[in-house]
């Protein structure tokens, strides 16, 4: 059993029976107790009766849609992390899912590493908003969320306030993909021209990637919004 997955519940639901037995079997021998619905409303209904750590939701289910879970979840005040899996490849299906409340977001078929990936980093960001130290890392950057302090490769960057204040929401976000328009409302308080958002980006990473033009911590999610890479 793995030591970063002690004790991790995950509740699959899919319609779809080799894919959960595929599920299972990968998520079992990386240490995490697996549970599984075929369908929405036994997946609600597992969510009450024993709440898991974290859901992988499949958005095409026989009697509701996907997005009607998280809706109803989210309306009923369940904050486990969700990661939404589906073959559906329209943006406007991943934005929705992200603004209604999922935590991330992958496209049959997907490669296993990238959903553990994606799985760990949902269950880091739950500890995170717990109490985790407030002080962000990922490779050469570093984040004092404390004092206000930005640093690349030790030395410190500075930020206008509008850059720092786009950085931090990124930072409590770590490794979730953030749409346009959550973005927008957090930093800017309204839904503004993207245009906006666009330009502090590309000034951001002028001040904290090595290579602008091939980012490694700031990252996009096409036609959905930006994700910053988890800490190491």
């Amino acid at each position: 059993m793995k030591s970063d997955t002690v004790a991790r519940r995950v509740l699959v639901v899919d319609d779809e029976p080799p894919i959960r037995r595929f599920l299972r079997a990968t998520l079992a021998s990386q240490g995490y107790e697996v549970a599984e619905a075929a369908d929405g409303a036994a997946a609600l209904e597992e969510v009450r009766r024993r709440p898991p750590d974290l859901l992988i939701l499949d958005l095409g289910l026989p009697d509701m849609d996907g997005l009607e879970v998280i809706r109803r979840l989210r309306g009923s005040g369940v904050v486990l992390p969700i990661i939404v899996l589906s073959s559906r490849l329209d943006e406007a299906g991943k934005v929705e899912a992200l603004d209604l409340g999922a935590d991330d977001y992958v496209t049959k078929p997907f490669g296993m590493e990238e959903l553990l990936a994606r799985l760990r980093a949902a269950l880091r960001h739950r500890l995170q908003r717990q109490g985790e130290a407030p002080v962000f890392r990922s490779g050469d950057l570093s984040v004092d969320l404390v004092r206000r302090l930005v640093t690349l490769a030790g030395e410190e960057v500075k930020l206008s306030p509008r850059e720092y204040d786009l950085l931090r929401l990124l930072v409590a976000h770590a490794g979730k993909v953030l749409t346009h328009r959550f973005i927008l409302k957090e930093v800017w308080g309204a839904e503004t021209d993207i245009q906006y958002l666009r330009i502090y980006i590309r000034q951001l990473r002028q001040k904290i990637e090595p290579d602008p033009e091939r980012p490694r911590h700031i990252l996009t999610e096409t036609g959905v919004g930006y994700r910053l890479r988890a800490p190491d």
